[in-house]
Formats: structure tokens, sequence, C-alpha cells
């Protein structure tokens, strides 16, 4: 899946748990999944490193 830099949410799955969610793809703190507290992405200053599996980008 491509990125593109106009979305600010992604849809992602934790690799742990299987759970769904979705997250702000500039967040400036460390995202958790809310289930098993796994990492699901981290700051880099800028977009997010994302840790998890996107399954969509949205708005």
């Amino acid at each position: 899946m491509k990125k593109n830099d106009k979305n600010k949410f992604a849809q992602v799955k934790c690799e742990k748990c299987k759970n769904e969610q979705v997250i702000f793809t500039k967040a400036t703190t460390v995202v958790k999944c809310l289930v098993c507290n796994e990492v699901l992405a981290e700051p880099t200053g800028g977009k997010v490193m994302l840790k998890a599996k996107v399954l969509e980008y949205l708005g």
C-alpha cells in the first residue's frame, strides 16, 4: 500500500492479538494496542514509524 502525505489516520492490525484500531499517522507519542498494549507506532518527528500492519489509510 502506497503512503500518501495527505492521509492523517490509518487503520492498523496488531500483529500480536489481531486487534484492529485507527491511529493518527503524525502522533507525537508512542501508540499502543488498546487490547494487549503492544507498540503499534513510534513518533519520528513527522510521520510515525508503523510497527503494525496497515489495513487502510483514511482521510
